[in-house]
């Protein structure tokens, strides 16, 4: 399911109010594994560290079990009922990017086991039952939700769009690969021209939005790049 631009699986469970989602673990054992909503991950940017508190044991609802950072936000990830700490994802200290990346798959925080087993169907909610105060979360909080998280955004207004490009190039060229760099334009002949300037340096526009005047182009340099078309 999409929601505002944002995914929404329908193979779990959601607390809206803690910002997490619970699904059950692939192992079937009964145990069940949480983590953030894209949307909270996209809200917050570039996730820059994760925190597992140091607690074990049977945990109630609403306690916190990690703490999650960016440039923009710092909050906890609290579980959505009574539950029994299995495991950490101890990938999270060292990737904590994994959150904005894959927050529905390998950007999972725990693993648990409820006490109860009628629990989560009590307490939470389907994608279905979820979908319209998502929706208007979107909308009110401005989440833009992208395939890769930007690692950082290029504001370009007023400028004719062979400006824009050079701007583009320029900052590209400091950047590492597997950069993802948001443009933001108000040049109406910008949608042909990043066409164009892909083609030519083999580097992929990931994503294009527009919003009244201004085009969003979310673009990546890979470390690879294999152009289409030479430049001239």
């Amino acid at each position: 399911m999409d929601v505002g631009g944002c995914p929404l699986p329908e193979d779990r469970l959601y607390d809206l109010e803690q910002d997490v989602w619970w699904a059950p673990d692939p192992s079937g054992d009964g145990s069940a594994r949480v983590g953030v909503l894209g949307t909270l991950a996209a809200f917050a940017g570039p996730i820059r560290e994760v925190t597992f508190r140091p607690i074990e044991g049977r945990i109630a609802r609403g306690r916190s079990v990690a703490t999650i950072e960016s440039t923009r936000f710092t909050g906890a990830v609290r579980l959505p009922v009574d539950a029994l700490l299995l495991a950490r994802n101890e990938r999270l200290p060292d990737r904590p990017r994994l959150l904005n990346d894959a927050p529905y798959g390998d950007g999972w925080v725990v693993r648990v086991r409820p006490d109860r087993p009628d629990d989560p169907s009590k307490f939470l909610e389907s994608a279905a039952a979820v979908a319209s105060r998502l929706t208007e979360q979107v909308r009110t909080r401005r989440i833009r939700c992208w395939p890769q998280t930007p690692d950082l955004e290029l504001f370009e207004i007023g400028i004719e769009c062979s400006a824009v490009l050079t701007a583009l190039n320029d900052e590209l060229a400091r950047q590492p690969p597997g950069v993802a760099v948001l443009l933001v334009t108000d040049d109406p002949t910008s949608p042909i021209e990043m066409v164009r300037w892909s083609d030519q340096t083999g580097y992929p526009v990931l994503a294009h939005r527009s919003e009244g005047n201004l085009h969003q182009f979310l673009v990546r340099k890979d470390p690879n790049p294999v152009p289409r078309r030479r430049r001239g």
